[in-house]
């Protein structure tokens, strides 16, 4: 039976379509709402073959990828009503008492050039809570969660679409957020709208390594290449060119220091030390753990090292430091040594040449800051997928302007003593190098070691093993802040004013 539309019609909807028995439900909560004016089928070659050309009086797209610049031009074309519902997920959709209704008023309202909403997760009949964040400015991230219903004001979707001069097979959609962004607002409903189904029921800890997995990197340089457009047609594109890093004249008794800011880690701190005092160098360097009120056996663990003349251990009064307090504490200490480098207190280095191999990168790359590759491994160091993680997306000519959109830079990282006195880092637990990383990059080259120097070991304790919603978004939203603080930065250095960025 066809599906009949009424009333004020101001939704052209868009559904993937898989098969018949996968759409079927949407199409039916779907054809209760008032507001929708059509809905189309996407499809792919997955697709199931449509009987007669449609499926329920519903027309169809095709195109090789539904987040591609194909599609999206497609969609542009055929939209005709105010407003176009992409739907992103292949799960049964449905709305709220109105909710499609409050989508609008909102969009309405604000003249929005898309909105996107809180939501609700549905798994074997239990509902959970999805909120979502706000998009700001800096929030380039291709993996920003908006959630799966995404509703632009078509002539906003026709301008950008009108735009696209990049074909894209995996970037389509995300180059259609960011051209929209550049002159209208993405504007968050924090109300709870819809009903999806969350595939995805990884914890955070095991999505965290998603975009840097080799297999993904065709994906990743497309991801790239409509940043970095989008970053050129703001005003934030920085040009490779580079402030010389003059190593200074100051004395420093020590040429490195290995910093391990540590809270209870009394099961994974002895065998960090191990591997930070057994290095072996052609200089003088020492250790500085710097412990936050440990109350677990860690302090012990620390003092049974002490024998160790390499080994400064701080302690730390407390007030509030997190780890990059904690890493302040160290960078200002008087025995800090002329690069400072980093290890967690949870991971070991590869080997014992780590230290040498990251001071002779830092004179042979005249660089302020250096980030290694690391390997995941478990507590045991068996090795985890994907494995080795060097995060070749890093250039030496874009990688600061990517920098912008990935979520962190890689490690262990090491930096210039002396620069980072002047910079320092944020007082925060998450995000803290991630921010000294694209200050830093924001005036000198940072430099790679492409050879394995770290294991990062995962288990439970580690901090973001297994985060809730509420945490993880928190931890977004915070790096999404040090990037538009970043971006705006890069943009007034630039010459330019006020970004019309929404």
């Amino acid at each position: 039976m066809d599906i009949h539309f009424c009333y004020m019609k101001r939704i052209d909807c868009y559904i993937p379509y898989r098969s018949a028995s996968q759409v079927r439900g949407t199409l039916a909560s779907l054809s209760r709402e008032d507001e929708i004016n059509s809905v189309t089928l996407l499809c792919t070659p997955e697709s199931e073959p449509l009987q007669g050309g449609d499926l329920e009086g519903c027309p169809s797209l095709f195109s090789t990828s539904l987040r591609s610049t194909d599609i999206l031009g497609k969609i542009a074309k055929a939209s005709a009503a105010p407003y176009t519902l992409i739907y992103t997920k292949y799960t049964e959709l449905s709305f709220g008492q109105y909710s499609l209704e409050r989508f609008l008023s909102i969009a309405e309202d604000t003249h929005a050039a898309m909105v996107y909403s809180d939501h609700f997760n549905v798994k074997d009949a239990l509902r959970s809570a999805a909120p979502v964040i706000d998009c700001q400015m800096g929030a380039l991230r291709d993996d920003f969660d908006f959630g799966s219903v995404l509703i632009y004001r078509t002539d906003a979707l026709k301008e950008a679409v009108s735009r696209m001069d990049v074909d894209y097979e995996a970037a389509g959609l995300y180059d259609l957020r960011l051209k929209v962004s550049q002159k209208g607002k993405l504007e968050h409903i924090s109300e709870y709208l819809y009903y999806d189904t969350e595939l995805d029921t990884r914890k955070s800890g095991e999505k965290l390594f998603d975009y840097v997995d080799p297999k993904n990197r065709g994906v990743q340089i497309e991801m790239e290449k409509a940043c970095t457009r989008h970053l050129m047609d703001i005003g934030g594109y920085l040009a490779p060119t580079f402030k010389h890093i003059e190593f200074s004249d100051e004395p420093f008794e020590y040429e490195a220091s290995v910093v391990i800011p540590c809270k209870n880690r009394v099961r994974t701190i002895g065998d960090a030390l191990k591997s930070a005092l057994n290095q072996k160098t052609t200089f003088k360097y020492n250790v500085i753990v710097v412990d936050d009120n440990s109350d677990d056996g860690t302090v012990d663990v620390i003092k049974s090292f002490l024998s160790d003349d390499k080994l400064i251990y701080i302690a730390q009064d407390p007030t509030w430091h997190g780890i990059g307090g904690n890493w302040n504490s160290a960078l200002h200490h008087p025995k800090c040594g002329k690069f400072a480098l980093q290890l967690d207190s949870d991971d070991m280095y590869s080997d014992d040449t780590v230290v040498q191999r990251f001071v002779d990168a830092f004179y042979e790359q005249n660089c302020a800051m250096v980030v290694g590759t690391y390997r995941l491994t478990d507590i045991d160091l068996n090795i985890l997928p994907p494995g080795v993680i060097d995060h070749r997306e890093w250039t030496p000519e874009n990688g600061r302007n990517n920098a912008l959109r990935i979520n962190g830079l890689g490690a262990p990282r090491g930096f210039y003593t002396p620069l980072l006195r002047t910079l320092n880092f944020p007082p925060t637990k998450y995000g803290e190098d991630y921010a000294v990383g694209l200050r830093v990059s924001r005036e000198y080259q940072i430099g790679r070691i492409y050879e394995v120097m770290y294991n990062c070991r995962r288990w439970d304790s580690n901090s973001d093993a297994a985060l809730d919603v509420e945490k993880v978004n928190a931890n977004n939203f915070y790096k999404d802040k040090v990037r538009t603080w970043e971006l705006k930065a890069r943009i007034i250095a630039n010459g330019g004013g006020v970004c019309n960025c929404k």
